[in-house]
């Protein structure tokens, strides 16, 4: 099985740019190209949060538009710029959200299993696993134990040395959470967003990591006291290849045009 992950996609109203400057919309577009070129191509696409930037309504219906040339289905969550009842709406015939409370579900249909959480406080940057959203993260991983999983959210369950954007991270539930992951090894991973670049943890007895953003990314700075700081990194996606005989592997791609190397003579390469 093949899943690419995208995230941090902060789509706004049509012909709107994040601070004047950023196209999210049109970084959104070339990452929906770069998705459909790939061969093989994926079984599906997650997008962990941040789908739209200021959780309008209009957002999400333009955010659906753009996602529509898209070959495979698509699994989202929300994240900290979402609002849950907006974006509900929006993807209320995908099948997969709930009909009231948090946006939390499962996908069984397929070799692995999906668990999505909602760590969306609203009106918060930062995110939370309250002992509600826990209990059904337990039930819902008891209910499977023999099944591998991954888990989706938005803010991540580790500390990442940049502090500023820990300062803004999962505020409470992470330990909770930690003791759920280690009774369930079936969890192959936890895949997060938030963070605007790719980041990978041991995290109680798995792995958790962040994707890059499909626009604009994090500044890489882990000076203590660091303040915020983005910049036009080239943008990005993961893929997770499952595979029972060897796991889960994940690649971080850029996405762009990128001159190919070709061997023309032995010690001599062609840029093409």
């Amino acid at each position: 099985m093949l899943i690419a992950q995208i995230s941090d996609t902060h789509v706004t109203r049509p012909g709107l740019k994040v601070g004047q400057v950023i196209d999210t919309n049109g970084f959104l577009d070339r990452a929906i190209g770069a998705l459909n070129a790939l061969d093989p191509l994926p079984d599906l696409v997650v997008i962990t949060g941040d789908l739209v930037d200021h959780g309008e309504a209009e957002e999400y219906d333009h955010f659906r538009v753009l996602l529509a040339p898209l070959h495979m289905p698509v699994l989202v969550i929300p994240g900290n710029h979402d609002a849950r009842e907006p974006l509900r709406a929006a993807f209320a015939g995908n099948g997969h959200l709930p009909a009231d409370g948090f946006l939390q579900f499962v996908v069984e249909d397929s070799p692995l299993r999906i668990v999505a959480l909602d760590t969306l406080v609203p009106g918060e940057v930062g995110g939370e696993l309250c002992e509600e959203r826990l209990a059904w993260l337990a039930r819902a991983l008891a209910s499977a134990p023999e099944r591998p999983t991954v888990l989706l959210m938005h803010h991540p369950p580790f500390a990442t040395g940049i502090d500023w954007m820990d300062g803004i991270g999962l505020r409470s539930g992470g330990p909770a959470l930690a003791d759920i992951v280690r009774r369930n090894p079936q969890i192959q991973r936890i895949l997060c967003g938030h963070v605007h670049r790719a980041i990978d943890c041991r995290f109680a007895g798995t792995v958790a990591g962040t994707a890059p953003s499909t626009a604009h990314q994090l500044v890489l700075d882990l000076r203590t006291g660091s303040g915020v700081g983005f910049a036009f990194e080239p943008p990005g996606y993961q893929l997770h290849r499952w595979d029972p005989s060897g796991g889960l592997v994940t690649h971080t791609a850029v996405i762009g045009d990128w001159p190919r190397l070709y061997p023309v003579a032995p010690g001599k390469l062609r840029v093409g």
